[in-house]
């Protein structure tokens, strides 16, 4: 059901505003890398991360770098792995005074990847397995392990790049598996903004951006509080279950066996969270289904699942979005129900059987004649329903040819179904031919006042609910409309899909009111 939203608290008053201002300095010099930029924002503030595909030179780490002076007290750390790599190089050295003085192995991780606030990985799945198995509680629970103890990392956003995905032969399904944003970068498209780029002076690794606009670490322990009680309203959730059964019947397909997709209950969790972030970046206290387009990039396990993956989303708004909010299928299915009550009990059939003429060739009617008085024994349709029975007119006759025979003048019948004609001075009636058909009358029956009560009672309900979710969408429809063509992550071309749903749903209750009101002045007016 379409409720209206909350009023807005003071606490974020200006969140969409704020982030907007940072999208804008952090995109500053950057060319076509707007969503990038955008989608890893969302994941730092979510507290996720993000897997960039892409050759080098395309801007991966730079994103990461940028991405860094979101944040007032922003540390970042940028390692590019090889299969040489260990983890003092990525975790920090051992703590050589701690081991000799305390017995105790601890590295020291000032400047290195746990006391670090932004995170770049490039060439992620070069890791070995002791810096892989680090990573795995880092990226899903914030902890790293130094030595004897359990550390909370103050890690806000993990970025890793490569220009391959996982090798499938290789152990590296459960490091896959944490980066839920994936997203692929390749080259500038549009020739006006490569040369831009080319030409531009502007040293895009200048941190830039205002103070004030940054990020504390106050600010975003606050933000995600809230970000927790953002509402996850019906028609996204059955959004989700749309897409969860979707991928199912998928994967059953015996074709898509070697290219499964597969989706585990905490991508799902941690998805919900990114569409919570992106709603309170918005400054809204609910998710919508235009936020639902951001998991796109969160369902794919290679490039081309991507499109299947889309598809699959714009399906599922598209043909149900609000329409299940609304519980159009149920509304629909009980006012049909309620019609076919009404019509059981107040219309009574009848069935009537009666002589109708007979169509020879779908244009004539045939007389029922014998060729001694003329020849002709077929009638025009259009002419026989053009005569009266009183003037006497120029009727054509045709043979079983349909040959123009004869030009007689005639009338219709005295009786019903007949013609009569004028030949050689003498007026005769022939029969047209005809065929016994049945048809169903209905006879009209008041209904008794108890039952005529119930269904009132029953019409009220019905009419009340259709009339309430009118008001939801007359009320946060154009609202809604507006902004979800204004969305920071997602194309603005999904916005069509989405209004479409809501506007279909907006025509479908208002057929279903005029249904009930011609139903009620069915069985009223008696």
């Amino acid at each position: 059901m379409i409720e209206t939203p909350p009023q807005e608290t003071a606490t974020n008053q200006g969140v969409r505003a704020r982030t907007e201002q940072l999208l804008t300095s952090l995109t500053a010099g950057l060319y076509e890398r707007d969503k990038a930029m955008g989608l890893a924002l969302l994941t730092a503030v979510a507290g996720e991360s993000i897997f960039l595909l892409g050759p080098p030179g395309v801007g991966k780490s730079l994103i990461a770098r940028r991405l860094k002076y979101a944040f007032r007290d922003g540390v970042s750390f940028e390692y590019l792995m090889s299969k040489f790599s260990t983890p003092d190089e990525v975790f920090g050295p051992i703590s050589i005074k701690k081991l000799k003085d305390e017995d105790k192995y601890e590295r020291l991780t000032d400047r290195y990847l746990p006391g670090a606030n932004i995170v770049f990985l490039d060439e992620i799945w070069k890791a070995g397995p002791a810096i892989q198995n680090a990573l795995l509680t880092i990226l899903n629970e914030k902890i790293y392990r130094n030595g004897e103890e359990d550390v909370k990392v103050g890690i806000r956003g993990i970025i890793t790049a490569s220009n391959e995905l996982p090798p499938k032969s290789a152990n590296l399904a459960p490091i896959w598996d944490r980066f839920l944003v994936r997203l692929e970068l390749g080259k500038i498209r549009q020739y006006e903004n490569f040369v831009k780029m080319v030409v531009d002076t502007k040293d895009v690794y200048q941190d830039d951006i205002p103070t004030e606009t940054k990020l504390t670490e106050a600010e975003l322990d606050e933000w995600s509080q809230q970000i927790d009680a953002v509402e996850v309203p019906a028609e996204v959730l059955n959004t989700l279950q749309l897409l969860l059964f979707k991928i199912e019947q998928y994967n059953q397909q015996p074709n898509n066996a070697p290219n499964q997709i597969r989706i585990y209950d905490r991508r799902w969790k941690k998805i919900v969270r990114l569409l919570r972030t992106s709603a309170f970046l918005h400054q809204r206290q609910r998710t919508n289904l235009m936020d639902c387009f951001l998991m796109e990039h969160c369902l794919w396990n290679g490039p081309e699942q991507r499109e299947v993956i889309r598809e699959m989303i714009v399906e599922a708004v598209r043909k149900h979005g609000y329409s299940v909010a609304v519980n159009l299928q149920s509304l629909k299915r009980e006012v049909a129900e309620f019609e076919k009550d009404v019509h059981e009990e107040t219309r009574i059939k009848h069935v009537v059987e009666e002589n109708q003429l007979l169509p020879v060739a779908e244009s004539y009617y045939q007389l029922e004649k014998d060729l001694s008085q003329f020849r002709g024994v077929l009638v025009s349709i259009d002419q026989f329903r053009s005569l009266d029975n009183q003037e006497m007119r120029s009727v054509n006759f045709y043979d079983e040819e349909k040959n123009l025979v004869n030009r007689i003048r005639g009338r219709k019948g005295p009786k019903e179904n007949t013609i009569e004609v004028n030949f050689n001075g003498t007026d005769r009636v022939f029969p047209l031919k005809t065929a016994l058909i049945e048809r169903t009358e209905v006879i009209r029956k008041k209904p008794h006042r108890v039952l005529e009560k119930f269904w009132d009672q029953r019409h009220e309900q019905l009419t009340s609910y259709i009339s309430q979710q009118r008001q939801a969408i007359k009320e946060n429809g154009p609202e809604e409309l507006t902004e979800i063509g204004k969305h920071l992550f997602v194309e603005e071309a999904y916005a069509e899909v989405v209004g479409a749903n809501l506007r279909e749903v907006e025509e479908a209750l208002a057929g279903l009111a005029l249904r009930l009101e011609k139903l009620h002045f069915e069985y009223a007016d008696r």
